[in-house]
């Protein structure tokens, strides 16, 4: 599984951070990155669909495979 992040759509809400801030941390300008976006480890796949969900903007995608 891979999350990506469309930062063009990320309003900086956190929700995703309030989610897991160790896998969405936030920036210097308020904004959500991704830690491990290439590889997320099996047993963070839960979490990250979770916080994928929380996004009002629905910036994240998720990528299977």
């Amino acid at each position: 599984m891979k999350i990506r992040l469309d930062r063009s759509s990320c309003q900086g809400h956190g929700l995703c951070h309030g989610v897991d801030p160790d896998l969405f941390p936030i920036d210097d300008e308020g904004f959500s990155t991704v830690q491990g976006a290439d590889d997320v480890e099996p047993g963070d796949e839960q979490t990250v669909r979770g916080a994928v969900a929380a996004c009002p903007e629905q910036a994240f995608s998720i990528e299977i495979g």
